[in-house]
């Protein structure tokens, strides 16, 4: 039993507590030893359950469930092979305790042994009269194995045996998904809302089966029903407010997205995507008011810096835009979008280095996009430095072998730079992997264009 904050079994905690910071030996029974131990655990204070665990064991040394949370600990902290001897020790004395299986088990499963693991939490399920928790354990080996029949058949007995393991209806549905059982999936959580009507986590999930086949009506009606037996259960109504957007029904759905604004603190989804409605209805001040409380509540979220800047580019205010991309990358200047977004707006305003020098930096970080490649070689090419386009189309190249749009260009840059061999090399390379793609030429190198060598290999097209 855990410690709650009204609970008078508070006091053998606050005991405890007050025993470490005056170093004074106090006796507890192993009952409130192993109270403590599970609150400490819970929280996920390991130190001190480890204190508890060792006075514990001196003042009962021969406690069997003291020496069980020894093993977790082991356990947790990787020390198999102490937790193996001490497991060995444990089944001489107790052979029919289940929580041995279990603990055994669990090494079994940190060693990888997952079959081994299943036998085990089996010869488990035979000496217990609550197989609810076995039947969950046993499921979860089989998700380590790949085996998501027999993971879901055992979530499923968990279920028959605790209707309210809503961790285990979640594994279930992860597994129909898994296995791209949709009709399955809607088929088990009918019966199982035949017996359970006023389950909001079932309907829930019936809603996103639904949606996830595009029965959208279906899944509203899902969402009603999760609302209607709890009020209060927000992820319905994130969920059929995404349904609505997709309907069009933008209203209904920020009136959706308002509610859970009001259920808990404000989230940087739903902000966003109150933001977004507002914006297809035209209402663009109202976007950029919910876009901005986006960035508010999170400033780490680069979707709300990004709907920012792409709404004031839609509005033609580039400088508003620029100046909102630049905020977001002084806040992560590792995030690529932000980057191609930069290049797109400085492009837009003419200011061509600074332009160049975004698509330069989303390559470094990694987006290797033909398109990056290419905006970046035909703006160093304006800029005046034909042998850093033609370096960075090189580097192209290696990426995407046999394009057309790069060996155009190459062969228009060495034109350029008069390196007759490799105009000649690249020109040809570009006819033949796909010769339409001349017009490149007529774009970006109109003096080569109109070189009786373009002129004698477009007649030979022809």
């Amino acid at each position: 039993m855990e410690f709650s904050q009204e609970d008078n079994n508070k006091v053998p905690l606050t005991k405890f507590e007050s025993m470490l910071k005056t170093n004074n030996v106090l006796f507890f029974d192993s009952n409130e030893f192993e109270n403590i131990i599970h609150h400490y655990l819970n929280q996920g204070k390991v130190a001190l359950a480890k204190k508890a665990i060792k006075l514990g064991l001196e003042q009962h040394p021969t406690s069997i469930n003291l020496k069980l949370f020894r093993i977790e600990v082991f356990i947790f902290e990787n020390e198999l092979d102490k937790a193996n001897r001490l497991l060995d020790e444990l089944y001489v004395l107790e052979p029919s305790n289940e929580e041995i299986y279990i603990q055994k088990a669990n090494v079994l499963s940190k060693e990888n042994k997952h079959k081994k693991a299943i036998d085990v939490l089996k010869k488990a399920l035979t000496l217990t009269d609550d197989a609810a928790d076995l039947y969950s354990l046993i499921g979860m080996e089989y998700l380590f194995l790949d085996q998501f029949e027999n993971a879901r058949d055992h979530f499923i007995k968990c279920i028959e045996v605790d209707p309210e393991d809503y961790s285990a209806l979640y594994n279930i549905i992860y597994c129909f998904d898994f296995l791209e059982q949709s009709d399955e999936a809607i088929d088990y959580l009918n019966g199982y809302l035949d017996k359970n009507p006023y389950c909001e986590v079932a309907w829930h999930q019936l809603g996103k089966q639904y949606a996830s086949l595009k029965e959208y009506e279906k899944a509203l009606n899902a969402y009603d029903f999760a609302i209607i037996s709890d009020d209060r259960f927000v992820g319905a109504y994130i969920e059929k407010g995404r349904i609505l957007e997709r309907l069009k029904r933008y209203n209904e759905a920020i009136e959706n997205y308002t509610i859970t604004l009001s259920l808990e603190d404000p989230t940087s989804f739903a902000l966003l995507r109150i933001g977004n409605c507002y914006e297809k209805l035209g209402l663009k001040d109202l976007a950029i008011q919910y876009y901005f409380k986006t960035v508010h509540e999170d400033p780490l979220l680069d979707k709300g810096w990004i709907a920012i800047t792409k709404l004031y580019c839609k509005l033609k205010n580039y400088q508003k835009a620029l100046y909102y991309i630049n905020k977001a990358i002084n806040i992560d200047t590792e995030n690529v979008n932000y980057w191609k977004l930069y290049a797109k707006i400085n492009h837009r305003l003419n200011y061509l280095e600074e332009a160049e020098r975004g698509h330069k930096r989303a390559l470094e970080l990694g987006n290797y996009e033909l398109e990056t490649w290419l905006q970046r070689s035909d703006l160093l090419l304006q800029l005046g430095e034909p042998e850093a386009a033609t370096f960075s189309l090189i580097q192209a190249a290696e990426f995407f072998p046999e394009n057309a749009e790069i060996e155009f260009r190459l062969a228009g840059l060495y034109y350029a730079l008069v390196e007759s061999d490799k105009t000649t090399y690249h020109l040809n390379n570009a006819m033949r992997f796909d010769a339409d793609q001349v017009i490149i030429l007529e774009e970006l190198f109109p003096e080569f264009y109109a070189s009786i060598e373009v002129k004698n290999l477009l007649k030979k097209q022809q």
